[in-house]
């Protein structure tokens, strides 16, 4: 259905072409792909949560900069040939203008969304995009990244030994996920609230079940600072509706460290974190979300800090930021060094070493494991052995050990067996309370040989 479609919209789109000469066959090809690129992303961003448009690079040089991010059939002439045509013959419209401002190296980039008679034409076909499109290629899923005038930029790098280990690992890592189906069961009536919820805060994208794998983004232009796993979806799910999460349609726990950055910061020194939080003893329990904030900007800083950092909002706590900052350095006197030295990117390399083991150890097993950052998510019958996995991963690093927290939430268990096994045919004409989520794992079972009942 899928390529149907789109040999019909390649058709209409040359129909309106005025060219002196044919496209060579390479060109053809070419054309060909950034089409079907862009009608891949317009069916992936008509299905995230909350609907959302395409974002596009319209500045020349991105196309011949950094190849090894992009695909080289991806050319600035392909892509703004496709975006005409698809205007033309309506399946897109401009949202808004990109711009680049060279000095600063900074911009936005270009919006389309599709038309009422894209999404009319994408609803026919009898699947989802992240279900359809078996494989979630990224060109590159190693990273090298640098701040260039305050910008993150993406940097081309000759492979390192280093580089060549991590780019198997996750291969094997998302070979691994990509087996597996992950989705988000809450019910219709709360996916509006979701998208809300969504789109009123800055730091989170829309849900795009399409994005089922991992790449791995290291800073500072080193392979042994950042490396954190990052543009999985679930990792954009707000944390109040993370607990439906489920894997292959079953119940999932997650698993987090316990104040995991205190606990490296001072087992890295020899010393001992001791039993008490390392976030309430600042303030003696109070405005824990606050301290925790203000103590990792800390770390991460690599001057002091004589103003609060722009995110942080002392509004609720009746102090000035000298004095809740000079109480943490007298609170963590053992570690009062390591703070403003940089030190946030060495610790994130670190708790990402641990999260490759992790999911390493379970990959081997076929078997699933979400990051977060340092926590995991992964399903119900797995539960303890991933505690004991992580805790070997950090005493591998460490020499020592650390609390592991544990949460599952769910909401109406009789859609599960008493050991977590799914009944999915539990979801019947007369109950479609999570008629969406049902949907897309009855297409899920169907694409992988199973039947739902």
């Amino acid at each position: 259905m899928f390529n149907s479609l789109l040999d019909q919209i390649i058709k209409g789109i040359e129909t309106t072409e005025n060219r002196n000469r044919s496209r060579s066959q390479e060109a053809k090809e070419n054309f060909r792909f950034t089409v079907e690129y862009l009608l891949k992303d317009l069916w992936k961003s008509s299905k995230s949560i909350p609907p959302s448009q395409i974002a596009v690079n319209l500045r020349n040089g991105y196309y011949s900069e950094n190849n090894r991010y992009l695909d080289k059939r991806l050319t600035y002439r392909q892509i703004r040939a496709a975006l005409t045509g698809l205007e033309t013959i309506g399946l897109i419209s401009l949202v808004s203008k990109g711009y680049f401002l060279r000095e600063r190296h900074d911009g936005k980039l270009t919006r389309y969304s599709a038309t009422s008679l894209l999404i009319e034409k994408l609803n026919q076909i009898p699947s989802h995009p992240a279900i359809y499109f078996k494989d979630d290629i990224v060109v590159e899923p190693i990273i090298l990244r640098k701040n260039i005038n305050k910008k993150k930029v993406d940097l081309d790098y000759e492979d390192t030994p280093s580089s060549v280990v991590y780019r198997s690992n996750l291969q094997k890592i998302n070979d691994c996920l990509k087996k597996h189906w992950v989705d988000l069961r809450i019910k219709d009536k709360q996916i509006p609230l979701l998208s809300e919820r969504i789109f009123q805060d800055e730091n989170k994208e829309p849900i795009d079940l399409s994005r089922r794998t991992l790449v791995r983004i290291f800073t500072n232009g080193s392979f042994e600072e950042g490396g954190r796993f990052y543009r999985a979806w679930w990792q954009n799910v707000p944390s109040e509706y993370r607990p439906y999460i489920t894997i292959d349609e079953e119940v999932t726990t997650e698993y987090d460290y316990s104040q995991l950055s205190p606990h490296m910061l001072y087992f890295s020194e020899g010393k001992d974190l001791g039993n008490a939080d390392a976030y309430d003893r600042v303030l003696d329990g109070q405005h824990r979300d606050v301290v925790k904030q203000a103590f990792n900007a800390m770390v991460q800083s690599n001057k002091v800090l004589t103003r609060s950092p722009n995110k942080i909002d002392l509004s609720s706590v009746d102090l000035d930021w000298k004095t809740l900052r000079d109480r943490i350095l007298e609170t963590h006197k053992p570690i009062q060094h390591l703070f403003f030295q940089g030190k946030g990117n060495q610790l994130q390399f670190w708790d990402s070493c641990m999260a490759e083991s992790i999911m390493l150890h379970f990959a081997a097993q076929n078997e699933p494991v979400l990051p977060i950052h340092d926590s995991f998510i992964m399903r119900r019958g797995y539960a303890s052995e991933l505690e004991e996995v992580m805790r070997k991963a950090f005493r591998d690093k460490f020499g020592n050990d650390i609390r592991i927290k544990a949460e599952l939430i769910v909401e109406r268990e009789e859609l599960y067996h008493a050991d977590g096994r799914p009944r999915i045919e539990a979801v019947t004409k007369d109950d479609r309370e999570h008629g969406q989520w049902y949907d897309r794992n009855t297409i899920w079972l169907h694409q992988i040989g199973k039947k739902t009942n």
